[in-house]
């Protein structure tokens, strides 16, 4: 389900909205997380259990780092989180890529799985992994309810298309939001903001964009289209993306949750630097915090050290926009 689709403007939100409102308090978040699973298995509801899987393993591994927190078994906890999410992402994502690299290496005929891609998978484990560093850094406070957890984990607005909604961010509001008339108000003009971004810019540029990227042979394509190709696309998901970040920034305060802000001007920059301080900031920041400074950021003794953190940092954004090797060198460009 999309947020630009008819079910979505003219079903599911009034619903949802209606429902939260009408409701007591001790129900809102029972009610949100019943409608987010339904947002989320619209489309493909096997997908479901792996997200459930998901949630459950990561509400028993933030239990295991605020109960051990300071200890060695508090670094095991974090250990096997990280590894446990790494290997479902790995599996679901990552999987058919390897075996297609390893079978062209050595000439092998490992069989392709047939795993689906859940949707929105990039984002729930990087917000699940959140939540049980978050607690062991003690920047919220650990939730014994379980459906408090699969509430931050499948909250519907952020889910299939981000931002990156870190646990601290929201941690007092999932238990002590309060919703007013000025959020709401300013909910609504951020949504429809973020609705327009996608639907009257970003779907209108992406006409050119395509016509330019679908050619069948290059030959066919002049150093003007190509260039007007390029700048279309470069507008079309920039609205798109910051379209859908607008809107679920709007969905949240309708609800009472305050999102961070996920686009700055990008396109304003004037370095390489400055736009990733600018663009998918939610991705940027969580890369910086949760790899780049555990591994010792730019407070180390050697610059190879330096450059070996800059590499992780830059390598892993590549790998985590998709399974492709086109992304990992992508990745490693504003690596270098």
């Amino acid at each position: 389900m999309l947020f630009s689709s008819p079910i979505f403007l003219f079903a599911f939100l009034p619903i949802c909205l209606t429902g939260y409102y009408l409701l007591d308090r001790k129900f809102k978040n029972i009610f949100l997380l019943i409608m987010s699973l339904i947002f989320y298995a619209w489309g493909e509801p096997k997908f479901i259990i792996v997200m459930m899987i998901s949630i459950l393993a990561n509400y028993l591994f933030g239990l295991g780092a605020d109960k051990f927190r300071g200890k060695p078994a508090g670094k095991a906890v974090i250990a096997l989180m990280v590894l446990w999410n790494v290997a479902i992402f790995f599996v679901y994502k990552y999987l058919n890529f390897a075996i297609v690299n390893v079978n062209a290496l050595f000439k092998s005929s490992i069989p392709l799985t047939e795993f689906v891609l859940p949707i929105g998978i990039s984002f729930f484990t990087f917000q699940a992994m959140s939540y049980v560093i978050d607690v062991y850094r003690e920047n919220g406070t650990v939730q014994k309810n379980p459906l408090n957890v699969a509430l931050y984990i499948t909250f519907f607005p952020q889910l299939v298309a981000g931002p990156i909604v870190r646990y601290e961010t929201v941690a007092n509001e999932i238990k002590n939001r309060q919703e007013t008339m000025d959020d709401f108000s300013r909910g609504v003009k951020r949504f429809i903001m973020g609705l327009g971004k996608k639907i009257i810019i970003s779907n209108s540029i992406a006409v050119v964009a395509d016509a330019a990227f679908n050619m069948e042979s290059y030959t066919q394509l002049s150093v003007a289209m190509a260039w007007l190709g390029a700048l279309a696309y470069s507008l079309q998901i920039y609205f798109d993306f910051g379209g859908y970040s607008d809107m679920a920034i709007g969905l949240g305060l309708m609800f009472g949750f305050h999102f961070d802000e996920n686009f700055d001007y990008p396109y304003i920059t004037k370095s390489v630097s400055e736009f990733w301080r600018r663009w998918h900031i939610s991705l940027g920041s969580w890369f910086r915090d949760y790899v780049y400074f555990p591994l010792g950021g730019s407070r180390v003794k050697t610059t190879a050290r330096l450059v070996l953190n800059l590499f992780a940092v830059w390598f892993l954004t590549g790998v985590w926009h998709g399974a492709s090797w086109n992304y990992i060198f992508w990745g490693l460009l504003f690596f270098v």
